[in-house]
């Protein structure tokens, strides 16, 4: 009996300490982020982690491809959360999740300090579509995104993605066909027609 206590105590204790896990590691990235010093060596520390996301996130976290999303520029604290996320298995990605899961506390802090530390190039776009992008941007995002799309520690950076990553992005949370379905962004997106999202995304990409 009280063996089996000792054992519930110990899960128990295991379990509050991985809960509290994420608190800890935001607090140490806020203190890494006030030192200039540690900065530098976080962020040089995670340009070594992250080499294995350069096949697909790009070496400067510029993606290489159209339908995978840019990393450069996010809010450290937002981007520090979803690899937990994809790491405890919130987020899925078989990918991701083997890839993340190999990654140590200190090294995920960095692989987030790294990111955020690159600026991010904004990309072509048509001008007339992103008049119109601006005007529905503005009714619908601009709450949780900010005025510049450049988000937070709680919604991601929109300024600088490609076109066809956010026009399918933007769709999926329209038509709740993606795997992150989220009722804010389902009531944010629910009006919008299949032209509107592509002048969104116009608009989105050729921020700064």
């Amino acid at each position: 009996m009280m063996r089996g206590l000792s054992v519930l105590v110990g899960l128990f204790i295991s379990a509050t300490a991985f809960a509290q896990n994420p608190a800890a590691l935001q607090e140490r990235l806020k203190s890494i982020a006030a030192d200039p010093v540690a900065l530098r060596a976080a962020v040089d520390s995670g340009k070594k982690v992250t080499f294995f996301c350069a096949n697909c996130h790009g070496e400067d976290g510029i993606s290489k491809t159209p339908d995978v999303p840019n990393l450069a520029g996010q809010n450290p604290a937002y981007l520090l959360e979803q690899i937990r996320k994809f790491g405890s298995g919130e987020r899925k990605d078989a990918f991701m999740q083997g890839l993340i899961k190999v990654l140590k506390d200190d090294e995920r802090v960095q692989a987030a300090a790294y990111y955020a530390s690159i600026p991010v190039p904004p990309s072509r776009a048509d001008a007339s579509l992103a008049a119109r992008g601006k005007e529905l941007y503005s009714r619908n995002c601009v709450r949780c995104h900010g005025e510049q799309a450049r988000g937070n520690e709680l919604y991601p950076r929109l300024a600088g993605q490609k076109v066809p990553y956010l026009q399918t992005s933007i769709t999926r949370y329209r038509d709740g066909t993606g795997i992150r379905n989220n009722q804010l962004m389902a009531i944010a997106t629910g009006n919008l027609k299949n032209e509107e999202i592509v002048a969104v995304a116009n608009y989105l990409t050729q921020l700064p």
